[in-house]
């Protein structure tokens, strides 16, 4: 009878996992680098996404720039990205727009701590679930210094920040 009982709630479990995924709430992240590390998958499932609504189309972006640099320019010197997965593209003087190109983007956090402390905050990091191979145990969750990554329902598998939660 034990047997069945640890079968059944075995299955339990399983069906309870399949029904969810794993996520990343923006607003406990504390971009600590553990992401683009941590995945069980290199490069990391976890990527930066831009929520274009909050952003500042700032000309000197804390998401693409270092946001304390030697100097105050737009020098390639003073990028912030690791892997250049941040594009920028001129809009009209002085607004610019940044685009991710996710298949470069490891999941490293730091465009999205130097947005989030010194810009807008529209970057954030999400587990992108097309890559995601769904463990039981999450190895990013393990580590997360924060907490930030949960469970939630397959069937709101994305969280989003914006401008409303962040004033």
């Amino acid at each position: 009878m034990t047997g069945l009982g640890v079968l059944v709630g075995g299955l339990a479990l399983k069906t309870s996992a399949a029904h969810t995924v794993w996520q990343i709430d923006p607003y406990k992240c504390t971009w600590c680098g553990l992401c683009a590390t941590a995945c069980v998958l290199q490069p990391s499932a976890v990527k930066c996404v831009q929520i274009y609504p909050m952003c500042g189309y700032c000309k000197l972006c804390t998401g693409y720039f270092e946001p304390e640099p030697n100097e105050l320019n737009t020098a390639a010197e003073n990028q912030l990205c690791p892997t250049a997965a941040i594009k920028r593209r001129a809009l009209e003087d002085p607004y610019f727009e940044y685009s991710i190109d996710e298949s470069l983007c490891i999941g490293c956090a730091k465009c999205v701590k130097g947005c989030t402390l010194f810009g807008n905050g529209s970057f954030h990091l999400q587990i992108r679930h097309d890559v995601c191979v769904n463990c039981n145990e999450c190895s990013i969750a393990v580590v997360c210094p924060s907490q930030a990554i949960s469970r939630v329902s397959a069937d709101h598998p994305y969280h989003f920040k914006s401008r409303e939660h962040h004033a």
